[in-house]
């Protein structure tokens, strides 16, 4: 991607019959994003809550620095996965309703093996 990033536009699902080249590209970029663990235990703490989560609460809860926990908050942000929202000095994340189901799509392989 160029230096600026831009959301995930379109996926198809694993399963689909064929994925062209501009699907298989925005469905690597996805997994992409996904491809650190911290990134996927941020996720996972924003899954199983009810509000927006502080940007402060992930950095003991990772063990990281802020800068390495601001840097995974803004490839997940600039992958389409969650939303920030400025309170006073405080950002707070939480997922993009869009994006789950986008994930949800992209990874349903039920029936097409096995």
């Amino acid at each position: 991607m160029t230096a600026i990033e831009l959301p995930i536009v379109c996926c198809a699902p694993l399963a689909a019959p064929v994925l062209d080249e501009e699907e298989a590209v925005a469905t690597a970029e996805l997994f992409k994003a996904l491809a650190d663990p911290a990134r996927v235990r941020i996720m996972n703490a924003l899954a199983t809550s009810d509000e927006p989560v502080c940007a402060c609460e992930f950095e003991p809860a990772l063990g990281l620095s802020q800068p390495t926990v601001s840097h995974h908050l803004r490839k997940l942000t600039d992958a389409g996965l969650i939303e920030r929202e400025q309170r006073g000095r405080w950002a707070y994340f939480s997922l993009k309703r869009d994006a789950v189901e986008k994930l949800a799509a992209v990874a349903d392989l039920k029936g097409v093996c096995c």
